[in-house]
């Protein structure tokens, strides 16, 4: 079984924590969705956002979506002056046995623009 790396990102039009915590859980849920996942499979998961992103951790999404037994850790982005505005990032790090070729990456809303190859 490998260990493979599933990414994702997302954006919200506010800085709410009614906004953050929808969004994420909504991205989570595509990405457990187009994978396959189970929460027991998930051995961590790093969440990152934009400086402009400050009314709740991204992590709360997980936890409220009963991730309990699930690593998680958060962080600030840099700030780029062209970068996307009110981006929460997510990487995923799941046991599988599928290959990396058949892994889906998600990318929703305005995040769509970071990998239109997606």
């Amino acid at each position: 079984m490998a260990v493979r790396g599933i990414r994702g990102a997302t954006a919200v039009k506010t800085d709410t924590s009614e906004a953050v915590l929808a969004a994420t859980r909504e991205l989570l849920e595509a990405l457990v969705a187009a994978n396959g996942i189970v929460p027991d499979d998930i051995a961590s998961v790093i969440f990152t956002v934009t400086p402009d992103l400050r009314s709740d951790f991204p992590a709360h999404a997980a936890r409220q979506m009963g991730w309990i037994n699930v690593a998680l850790l958060g962080a600030t982005e840099m700030d780029v002056p062209a970068g996307l505005k009110r981006c929460i990032r997510v990487l995923l790090h799941v046991n599988t046995d599928r290959p990396a070729s058949v892994i889906q990456h998600v990318y929703l809303h305005e995040a769509k623009s970071l990998r239109p190859d997606r």
